[in-house]
């Protein structure tokens, strides 16, 4: 038996999400989460996120806030790091009642020419991660982003902002990437890595529920040296704030279009 292909397409587990955590009567439809910890509090402090719940991650708190931008009502949550954590919170504030997830966090990119915090759109994602696997039949590459890809264009475009938009690797071992490997996505098409997004993606088509996501480029992987660059998360918070801003925004268009006041 090869265990990555034994996916059971049953929706009920042994443990579900809906038996730990209950619909928050006042949960937003939509919410905006990021994985660092200073531009996700810039970004509640900003936006005046008012506290409304709480999930946890195995030895954490997570506050769940919501705000109104643009008469929409949207959450802000901070997502775990790695497929696992992320999607098993993600899990949760679905059971809260939330019905979109727009997420942004840091990528290492493989290739040197995309600048330090530009924007990338991944459009699909090499599966080097075990968690999607669990949610989507075995394959190599998932589609990411099938719902809101363009309309997030149209907004960068409108908004005069630059970006990109390629395959992404998701991968679990962030000191297992190497040299070989970053030659063989390069080949494969890929122009950046993660830890989350084919899982967040096989979540999405799992639960029926909505989920986009977007990356600011971070470390540099294409080269002789690692470059880190702004990977910290206490570097250059001024443009990540402004990145957060750009998730709020595209939140209360998406919020707009499909009335989720």
């Amino acid at each position: 038996m090869v265990i990555l292909e034994e996916f059971d397409e049953s929706k009920e587990a042994v443990v579900n999400p809906c038996d730990l955590i209950k619909p928050l009567s006042d949960m937003p439809k939509i919410v905006v989460s990021c994985f660092a910890k200073e531009t996700f509090d810039r970004m509640v402090s900003s936006f005046g996120g008012k506290k409304i719940g709480e999930t946890r991650e195995a030895n954490m708190v997570i506050p769940v806030y919501k705000t109104t931008y643009q008469g929409i009502s949207i959450g802000m949550y901070m997502s775990a790091v790695g497929a696992p954590a992320c999607v098993s919170v993600a899990e949760e504030i679905f059971a809260m009642g939330a019905e979109v997830i727009i997420l942004f966090g840091t990528c290492g990119v493989l290739d040197k020419e995309i600048e330090d915090c530009s924007i990338i759109i991944p459009d699909s994602a090499i599966r080097d991660e075990g968690t999607s696997f669990h949610y989507a039949p075995a394959s190599d590459e998932i589609l990411v982003n099938p719902q809101y890809k363009e309309c997030f264009r149209d907004m960068l475009r409108e908004l005069g902002c630059k970006y990109i938009v390629g395959k992404t690797w998701t991968s679990d071992g962030i000191y297992r990437e190497t040299k070989r490997k970053v030659k063989n996505r390069k080949e494969a098409g890929c122009i950046c890595v993660d830890m989350e997004c084919a899982a967040m993606a096989a979540l999405a088509q799992f639960r029926g529920k909505e989920v986009f996501q977007f990356f600011y480029a971070a470390d540099n992987l294409d080269g002789e040296i690692w470059d880190i660059r702004s990977l910290e998360n206490k570097v250059n918070l001024t443009e990540k704030d402004r990145i957060a801003g750009l998730a709020i925004e595209f939140a209360a268009r998406v919020g707009k279009e499909k009335s989720l006041v």
